[in-house]
């Protein structure tokens, strides 16, 4: 089931069930988990993806380990809002994992989560390596995050 708005997620996470935020790339996909309370997010691992199936299989085991209750994909619009194919591909991804199992999904807008996640690296003097090692994961806690404050935010 896809859920419009993240902050209308929370009825459909039982207890002791965590989020889960995706950064859905070309080549990999960077995982993120919430705590229990739903605060804060940390990052979790990265996937690197091969078939569909497959990257489907290896996220259905993550969620299982991790008690995840639904997940949260970034959804990467156009730096004026708009739509373009890099959502598309998302929204497919999305529909094709509910063919697969049943889970809520919600998006959360992803513009400039790498790039913020990047900055951040730079300036903590991360090495090019290691950049590389956690950009994808460090980005889905970004989003993740992101979500986390306007569920909190809703909540007042």
């Amino acid at each position: 089931m896809i859920v419009r708005n993240p902050v209308d997620i929370k009825p459909f996470i039982k207890r002791g069930q965590s989020l889960l935020g995706l950064d859905l790339g070309s080549k990999t996909i960077g995982l993120a988990k919430s705590d229990l309370s739903f605060t804060i997010a940390s990052p979790l691992e990265t996937i690197r993806r091969s078939k569909f199936t497959k990257d489907a299989l290896e996220l259905k085991a993550i969620i299982d380990a991790n008690e995840i209750g639904a997940l949260v994909l970034g959804l990467p619009f156009n730096m004026d809002g708009t739509e373009g194919p890099r959502c598309q591909s998302t929204r497919q991804f999305a529909a094709n994992l509910l063919e697969k199992f049943d889970i809520p999904i919600t998006y959360w807008d992803e513009r400039m989560s790498t790039q913020a996640v990047t900055r951040t690296l730079l300036e903590a003097d991360a090495t090019r390596k290691r950049r590389a090692e956690v950009v994808d994961k460090m980005a889905a806690a970004y989003i993740l995050q992101g979500a986390l404050d306007a569920l909190n935010m809703s909540a007042v």
